[in-house]
């Protein structure tokens, strides 16, 4: 059955080339208008190809481009369909990440960039947790420590517990855009970096800089927070040359 509002939605015409990219960009364009409402079912395929005037493996490829930015999710059934749909904040910050990763990997973006906006937005994170930091926000930061301490840790696991430690520092500042943004920067350039860098760096000296930070933010050391992840960021830079310096000797 036609859904007589989303029939009459205007979506906009399209030209032939790149026809599904197009669709995509209408009907984003229409629930970011709000002229698609949430939890709102989509025309079916044959509406909507009839609508655009294309084919139905064109309109399918225009939904799977959707769907991969979390705009509509499908539902099966007799009460089924494509109904709009909202992207968590994970979501959310998982493809700003992804997509992050992807610009530092192909060198549309720099490591010494990353590193300058990290330093930026996190010495801002430094400053927030040490005002807003609860005691569960500690022991968080300090349960990563302890298992970063461990020789049992393989590379990857180091990596993985070093990442927690800095999410749980943004975490602790309690300001949701900041996470959101910090997400991309720590969870894209650590491990970036951490590959090129894992075979020049010491742990001990890595686990050193995290139990000074976490100190800071203790005490409620807004400035020895933000200077003791300033020697971090430092730190990385440099065994980051050293490492390039040794691959290309």
């Amino acid at each position: 059955m036609t859904n007589k509002r989303l029939a009459t939605t205007e979506f906009g015409d399209v030209v032939t080339t790149s026809a599904a990219k197009q669709i995509a960009e209408s009907v984003r364009a229409a629930i970011l208008e709000g002229r698609l409402k949430i939890d709102e079912r989509l025309p079916s395929e044959d509406e909507l190809a009839l609508r655009f005037k294309v084919s139905r493996p064109t309109i399918r490829e225009a939904l799977k481009r959707l769907a991969a930015q979390h705009l509509i999710r499908s539902r099966r059934g007799p009460a089924g369909g494509n109904f709009v749909t909202s992207p968590t904040p994970l979501d959310a910050a998982l493809s700003l990440a992804n997509t992050t990763t992807l610009m530092v990997a192909v060198g549309d973006i720099s490591l010494h960039d990353m590193a300058t906006a990290r330093l930026e937005l996190e010495s801002v994170c430094c400053r927030l947790a040490c005002i807003n930091r609860t005691q569960a926000d500690l022991n968080a930061m300090s349960g990563e420590i302890a298992q970063q301490r461990s020789t049992a840790l393989t590379d990857e696991e180091f990596c993985a517990a070093d990442v927690r430690f800095h999410r749980a520092l943004v975490n602790a500042g309690g300001n949701t855009v900041m996470k959101f943004l910090m997400h991309s920067v720590v969870e894209a350039l650590q491990p970036i970096s951490n590959m090129v860098i894992f075979r020049v760096r010491e742990r001990q000296s890595i686990v050193a800089y995290h139990k000074r930070i976490l100190a800071a933010v203790e005490k409620r050391d807004e400035a020895a927070a933000q200077d003791a992840l300033a020697d971090l960021v430092e730190y990385t830079q440099d065994s980051y040359r050293e490492a390039l310096n040794k691959r290309t000797a």
